[in-house]
């Protein structure tokens, strides 16, 4: 979707080099680091405004809502929300076990041009809920893996159905073997593309 906004707007010699997750991190667990009503739906990533989250924190949902991170947003919308359980910002492992064991990963984001926390969340085999907007429907667009919606509770609802292993399945397209593979096969066309254009100007 980024490439074409791009091409649409007149640049060229462009390239895809995805994002990369770290599958040996971010994978399925045993049982639950989480203490609250099932099902749980996650949030990760920075607290702020542009994150548009309260799209998801007004959802009437089943269950828990968690949200993991820090930013500006965050004092202002844990006053506004105080059934949301904030866990602030976690890292490694223990962020890593915070995903395992949600239920459905949700991404109210209108504004992200990929999303990494999307993968992180699929590699640990969580099913997605989002808007269909840039980045969601470039990682879950037309795959099991998720549900994308305009009605963002509807998304989330429908997610609670789709198989954890088609979160992890997809995944492994975006692990950092794949990433790296993409960032090298780039860089030979771009060597190939030079020579060329060096072969026609001294022609």
């Amino acid at each position: 979707t980024l490439e074409k906004d791009l091409a649409g707007r007149g640049f060229t010699n462009l390239m895809r080099w995805s994002r990369g997750v770290d599958t040996a991190l971010f994978h399925p667990r045993e049982g639950s680091v989480y203490d609250l009503p099932r099902p749980i739906f996650l949030n990760v990533g920075r607290i702020a405004v542009e994150k548009n989250l309260e799209a998801f924190l007004a959802l009437d949902l089943p269950g828990s809502k968690v949200v993991i991170g820090d930013g500006p947003q965050l004092a202002e919308l844990k006053r506004k929300y105080p059934a949301v359980h904030f866990l602030g910002p976690k890292t490694g492992e223990d962020l890593a076990a915070h995903y395992a064991g949600a239920d459905v990963f949700v991404f109210p984001s209108l504004t992200d041009t990929f999303g990494n926390v999307v993968v992180e969340a699929l590699a640990s085999g969580l099913p997605v809920a989002a808007y269909p907007v840039m980045g969601p429907i470039d990682i879950v667009g037309g795959t099991s893996a998720g549900v994308l919606s305009n009605d963002l509770r509807e998304a989330c609802l429908a997610a609670l159905s789709i198989r954890r292993q088609d979160a992890i399945d997809l995944a492994h397209r975006f692990d950092w073997r794949v990433s790296s593979a993409q960032f090298r096969d780039n860089l030979e066309e771009a060597q190939i593309r030079r020579r060329a254009m060096q072969a026609a100007h001294a022609g």
